[in-house]
């Protein structure tokens, strides 16, 4: 039987159960240069 005090070391991957293909930050800065750009137009209109 395992010892319930010892730790379990798994890689980050492995406690995903898969890989993330990083595509938030790419939403995050198409967003932000859209909301600056709709912004700056309805300042200047």
């Amino acid at each position: 039987m395992a010892d319930p005090n010892e730790r379990i070391h798994i890689s980050t991957e492995e406690a995903r159960a898969g890989s993330t293909p990083h595509m938030t930050r790419y939403i995050l800065v198409i967003s932000l240069v859209l909301i600056i750009a709709i912004l700056g137009f309805l300042i200047i209109r």
